[in-house]
């Protein structure tokens, strides 16, 4: 695990020690990291991981067993209140009721919160193709996802929100939309005092938007710390059938075997062993696909279990 804060740069959220128990046998277990102020945090892990968890300790959506949480200098429990006024959030679903009519969202939920913006809100309906009377009469439940997302994505901007907490919310998108949606997270995050995290599958998206990367696997943190340097530590080895058995066991972080040979996974501190090892091995730069798919599997020298 790496993890990396710039700094005397503020901390929008900081999460130590966390856990959660459930009662089926899954831990979300002593998860720590920092999102600094003004950057955007991807957050990623197969299905399962424990990122929704995550996000819904970072709300009081659920309560966490250990380890504190703190949005900008406050902490989420005692602070509730004062914390929620500070978030936007978008969940990959609509939480929206799906009997209201667009043109009523705003008058439902900018009571909500005291610095609620009427004329950034009606710009952010302008800018999804959300405003209009046509689109006013509509009902949630009519919206297409994205469109749904969208509303959500104008609700979270429009009210002056420190944090943003996304979870997918490239999800139902198409390239242009999500294209659009990063064009709008680098400006949100511009003055260097909003930040944002979010979870996606998309890692085209990190790759153009994140500045970190946070990765849990299994329940626990595999990673936190910048992007650039979560992709410099780990190498793509690739070579012939009889070849893999020849690796170290214990630099191996993961396999896949095809009928003409391997790829595999090591960390770049490895790599010069695993070369003296195994010379001629061909060397790859790892994309976060390949880590994720990488990390995620068993290697026993012969394959993957």
């Amino acid at each position: 695990m790496t993890a990396f804060t710039p700094q005397s740069t503020p901390t929008a959220l900081s999460v130590t020690g966390v856990t959660k128990h459930y009662d089926s046998g899954f831990t979300l277990e002593d998860v720590t990291f920092d999102l600094p102020a003004g950057y955007i945090m991807g957050l990623i892990g197969p299905n399962g991981a424990g990122k929704s968890t995550l996000i819904k300790l970072i709300l009081n959506m659920i309560r966490r067993d250990a380890g504190d949480i703190h949005v900008l200098g406050l902490d989420n429990l005692e602070d509730e209140e004062a914390v929620k006024e500070q978030l936007g959030v978008v969940f990959d679903s609509s939480y929206l009721y799906e009997q209201w009519k667009v043109k009523d969202v705003e008058r439902i939920v900018a009571p909500l919160y005291p610095t609620w913006n009427h004329d950034l809100y009606q710009r952010r309906l302008v800018d999804f193709g959300l405003a209009g009377k046509e689109n006013g009469s509509k009902r949630i439940k009519s919206l297409s996802r994205g469109m749904q997302m969208k509303l959500m994505l104008a609700i979270a901007l429009s009210h002056d929100a420190k944090l943003l907490i996304l979870d997918e919310p490239t999800s139902g998108l198409d390239v242009l939309a999500r294209d659009e949606l990063m064009d709008l997270l680098h400006a949100y995050i511009e003055d260097g005092e909003h930040s944002v995290l979010f979870s996606t599958h998309i890692t085209a998206d990190l790759e153009r938007a994140a500045d970190f990367i946070t990765y849990i696997t299994g329940g626990r943190l595999y990673f936190t710390g910048p992007k650039d340097e979560f992709e410099e530590s780990f190498k793509l080895v690739k070579g012939g059938p009889d070849e893999l058995a020849q690796l170290p066991a214990d630099m191996v972080l993961g396999s896949h075997v095809y009928e003409t040979g391997f790829d595999a996974l090591v960390r770049g501190e490895n790599l010069a062993t695993v070369m003296r090892a195994v010379p001629g091995l061909a060397v790859e730069r790892a994309s976060i696909d390949d880590i994720i798919r990488l990390t995620n599997t068993r290697h026993d020298n012969k394959g993957v279990l």
